[in-house]
């Protein structure tokens, strides 16, 4: 079964909607895309069309929130936080207030809209932000999981969806979700540790699968929440491999590798690869193409994973 992660969102957004009389959704101009048309239709006593206006929808969901509200504001990421980064900051992070921002569209598989259009850089913008929560869910269970479990944080989250099908990974009835807690999804061995987020989680798999047939034995980590980490998995992962591969569909720099490398770095130092887009902007095409392209591909987490070893064995 394939779904794309904004479904997994939509589908938790209108159960949560039905549970709780505080939640109110926002959108810019994007019912459909962001998939909270469902949520507009059954509750709209609930639901703000805020326009193209990304910027004044951000104050808005701050005012709710401070009024005791929980406000979901939807866009997609180039434009929130993308446009809006300054209300985010200083209007809902700064005051740490419950809006939970939920940015569509990202990373390559956006595909034919271009490079405008795919945010690359939205895991930084936000990951850096006092009081922020940054959750990156890897296929459509997953996304509605974090949807839920983001109203039990008193504080922003920012939840990292895409357009693209996925494959489900995740099966509700084997993995518990927990922000702040990433998951061991296969353990071949010890050669190295594959750490992933978001729908490169299932590329991730493919790769293991093949490099386990060919000899060389990975362990993959979903590493869903990129803050916080999960310091402990993390860490007993880089002390059992010895050797690290980041793989997201964003910018390196700032990224979830970036922020893996922070962790290590301070704790226990290991050779890493880092897979993903390469301080380059994206352009229009076919999503598998583009991560072809531009190093996203299984035989790219095969290439840095044999690398990764080959510097650990120095």
């Amino acid at each position: 079964m394939s779904k794309a992660t904004r479904d997994g969102f939509g589908e938790a957004l209108l159960e949560l909607g039905a549970s709780n009389q505080k939640i109110v959704v926002l959108t810019a101009d994007l019912t459909e895309s962001t998939r909270v048309a469902d949520f507009a239709k059954k509750f709209p006593e609930r639901f703000i069309e805020c326009g193209v206006a990304e910027q004044n929808m951000a104050g808005i969901a701050a005012g709710l929130a401070a009024e005791g509200k929980i406000p979901f504001i939807t866009s997609y990421a180039v434009f929130s936080p993308g446009r809006n980064w300054d209300q985010i900051r200083v209007s809902i992070c700064y005051s740490n207030l419950p809006v939970k921002i939920i940015g569509c569209h990202t990373g390559l598989s956006v595909g034919p809209d271009g490079a405008t259009h795919q945010a690359l850089e939205d895991i930084a913008l936000m990951r850096v932000l006092p009081n922020m929560t940054v959750v990156v869910p890897c296929d459509a269970i997953q996304a509605r999981q974090a949807t839920q479990a983001s109203i039990s944080i008193n504080g922003p989250v920012y939840i990292r969806l895409t357009r693209e099908a996925t494959p489900a990974i995740i099966q509700s009835s084997n993995i518990k979700f927990q922000i702040g807690r990433a998951e061991i999804l296969e353990n071949y061995g010890q050669d190295a540790a594959i750490v992933a987020c978001g729908p490169l989680v299932y590329q991730a798999l493919i790769a293991a699968k093949e490099l386990n047939d060919e000899g060389i034995k990975t362990m993959i980590v979903n590493n869903h929440t990129i803050k916080p980490l999960d310091k402990v998995t993390l860490l007993k992962a880089a002390r059992d491999c010895g050797a690290v591969v980041t793989v997201e569909e964003h910018q390196v720099n700032g990224g979830m590798g970036s922020a893996v490398a922070e962790l290590l770095s301070a704790n226990y130092p290991v050779p890493m690869e880092f897979v993903g887009m390469q301080d380059s902007f994206g352009e229009s095409g076919d999503p598998d193409q583009l991560l072809a392209k531009y190093g996203m591909s299984v035989g790219k987490i095969k290439e840095m994973v044999k690398s990764v070893i080959l510097r650990k064995g120095r």
